[in-house]
């Protein structure tokens, strides 16, 4: 195997040639569990560990090393442990806020070339998650294919309905629907895939993400949970985010089930996510229109008229609400930290000025 078999193309070898580490090797993260690592180059697979240098560095987790990434490693023990010095820019990403209060970014993977935003044909489905995972993808300039599972739950009628709801949402990504119990389809999944391109599963737990990459495998290597019938729900299967190579040559990364999807500092993103309504708002009568109360306001107009539907205006403006409350939060926090360092220096440089010569 070959590091371009693992994704590392010119695009990262001249990234590589900016920051000469001729001390190090390069290696690809393949797995993260805490503060954990799997890391492969041409020849294997080993753990490794961040160094302090680089952990004392890291202003916040999005810092330190994510599966997809490129590293700098030295490696011990005859190639059996990797220490990792540092990680190479990133050409995309996929992040989102951490879950819970805390007001940071929690990163997803990186260096993906398609996220394949799945939901299945059952309860699942669910146009508005669906929108924040294409927010998030056009964040991360990655290229978002959705695919809905469970084709076999509906039949054909329900299922164009499906596909009908999210091109009438102004969702122009590509849709592959498929079975994972039946097989149909996955022909189609499997024809999207490419040699040494990198593919992202986003959805909820119970969509069927660890099932499809045990077909994609052509082996029953990682375990699945049954769904419960009544809602479709599912528990976590995936615990860690993991990137696997497939015989196709491809490249692909399962993620645990995510039940929040925060924004922060999007907004760029969202307008692309809802380009229709972009488009509106350009012709709103002032220019710091808010698209809520406004006399003049083209996107109202439209709800009003019916050219755009109340549930989607809804979703937008919930988002950059969203998205605009977490960024003053995040922005509030990181001066904090900052002035706590400025802070921490001054003391640190104050006792070492007391400090007795030996």
């Amino acid at each position: 195997m070959e590091l371009a078999d693992l994704g590392f193309d010119r695009w990262f070898q001249l990234k590589r040639e900016k920051l000469p580490r001729l001390d190090c090797g390069v290696a690809r993260v393949t797995r993260v569990d805490r503060d954990r690592y799997l890391v492969r180059n041409e020849k294997n697979e080993v753990q490794a560990e961040p160094t302090g240098k680089l952990l004392f560095s890291a202003e916040s987790g999005q810092d330190l090393p994510c599966v997809g990434d490129w590293v700098f490693v030295q490696y011990y023990d005859d190639g059996g442990l990797a220490i990792i010095h540092g990680v190479l820019p990133r050409r995309t990403f996929l992040r989102r806020k951490s879950a819970g209060n805390s007001v940071d970014y929690q990163m997803i993977a990186s260096n993906i070339d398609i996220a394949f935003i799945m939901q299945s044909c059952d309860f699942n489905f669910n146009l508005r998650r669906m929108e924040r995972y294409l927010v998030m993808a056009n964040e991360g300039q990655v290229e978002p294919i959705v695919l809905l599972s469970k084709s076999d739950l509906v039949n054909t009628e329900d299922l164009e309905k499906r596909i009908s709801e999210i091109r009438n949402a102004r969702i122009n990504a590509r849709v592959i629907a498929f079975s994972n119990k039946t097989a149909a389809g996955l022909e189609k999944v499997k024809q999207a895939m490419e040699k040494g391109k990198t593919y992202c599963l986003l959805g909820s737990s119970g969509v069927g993400k660890t099932t499809l990459l045990n077909h994609l495998l052509g082996r029953e290597e990682f375990e699945t949970n049954p769904v419960r019938e009544k809602d479709g729900r599912g528990r976590h299967t995936t615990a860690r985010r993991q990137l696997t190579v497939l015989e196709s040559g491809a490249l692909l990364i399962d993620t645990p089930g995510m039940r929040e999807l925060g924004m922060i500092a999007v907004g760029a993103s969202i307008d692309d996510s809802f380009s229709d309504i972009h488009e509106l708002s350009k012709n709103c009568r002032f220019n710091d229109c808010t698209h809520t109360t406004e006399v003049g306001c083209a996107i109202l107009t439209a709800v009003q008229s019916g050219d755009l539907s109340e549930d989607r205006y809804q979703s937008y403006t919930k988002l950059m609400k969203e998205s605009e409350f977490h960024q003053m939060s995040y922005v509030e926090r990181r001066k904090k930290d900052k002035q706590f360092g400025r802070m921490i220096k001054k003391a640190m440089k104050h006792i070492r000025k007391r400090k007795p010569l030996s």
